[in-house]
């Protein structure tokens, strides 16, 4: 081998060394530098990096959000009732030196654990609960239990849970027919009770209102009374005064009246001696 060729393969074996002891990182990846299999440098900057040739290698795993979306559970209710239910997860890696120990850097592996753990907790979470609160009320609550709950089990794995969700709560057949007859038997009873203080206060309306009429009835009949005497009061005044200033003209006017009130009508017939005072201004008025 002659001395040119000699420059030329020691110049490929710096470089080969050069490039295998540059790597880049970027905003997507964790990586961590191992030296003869054992983790030296789990938190390698975002960039251009180097590490020694041969005897260090880089493992880099995908930081961004992950989803674990697994076939639906059957999960047994606080009443011993089945429910299928369909959920799914989402998380990320925040101590990737945590997540190489507990799965050996695999996500199949921390899937496969996660999955188990979710399940645990739907468990855990979905016996202290009814089917009626599962299905109509509490979903909002459950989540955020569970997004709790889970990070409390995970941290073993590197991990955060950065959301949980129920995408679908199902009844097997023969549940489904129970519970929405139940459902419609409460709905049923909440309108009849409705109803029933509807009325309730309707009678009350009615008694208070029939009770305001009755007041304000005798009011006005107590004050047509009122105005009714006062009205005779002054009348009788009027006919007393006229009496003392022309006794002749009141039993004048009274005799008229009593014609008036007698004669009303045209079927009335009296009996009465035509020399009667009752006739007295009749009789004068035909000797005149």
């Amino acid at each position: 081998m002659n001395r040119s060729t000699t420059i030329t393969v020691l110049a490929a074996l710096i470089l080969g060394l050069l490039i295998n002891s540059v790597f880049i990182v970027n905003d997507k990846e964790h990586a961590i530098v191992f030296q003869f299999g054992e983790a030296i440098n789990p938190n390698v900057d975002k960039g251009l990096n180097f590490k020694l040739p041969i005897i260090q290698n880089v493992k880099k795993y995908d930081s961004r959000l992950q989803t674990l979306d697994e076939e639906p559970d059957r999960i047994l209710t606080v009443e011993s009732k089945y429910l299928l239910v369909d959920s799914f997860v989402k998380y990320k890696i925040t101590d990737v030196l945590t997540f190489y120990r507990a799965n050996n850097g695999s996500f199949n592996s921390l899937n496969s654990l996660l999955a188990q753990r979710t399940e645990f907790e739907l468990k855990n979470q979905f016996g202290k609960r009814t089917v009626t609160e599962l299905v109509s009320g509490e979903r909002d609550e459950l989540m955020n239990t569970m997004r709790s709950g889970l990070n409390d089990v995970v941290a073993d794995l590197g991990i955060e849970i950065i959301d949980f969700r129920v995408k679908r709560i199902d009844l097997p057949s023969n549940l489904s027919n129970a519970v929405y007859e139940r459902m419609r038997t409460e709905r049923n009873r909440l309108a009849e009770e409705l109803r029933s203080e509807g009325k309730e206060i309707a009678r009350e309306i009615r008694a208070i209102a029939d009770k305001d009429k009755v007041v304000i009835l005798a009011e006005a009949y107590k004050t047509a009374e009122q105005i009714r005497g006062e009205g005779d009061a002054e009348a009788t005044g009027i006919y007393a005064k006229s009496f003392s200033q022309d006794p002749e003209f009141y039993e004048f006017t009274r005799s008229m009246k009593a014609y008036s009130e007698t004669f009303q009508e045209k079927s009335d017939v009296m009996l009465i001696d035509s020399d009667s005072d009752f006739f007295k201004y009749l009789n004068q008025s035909k000797e005149k």
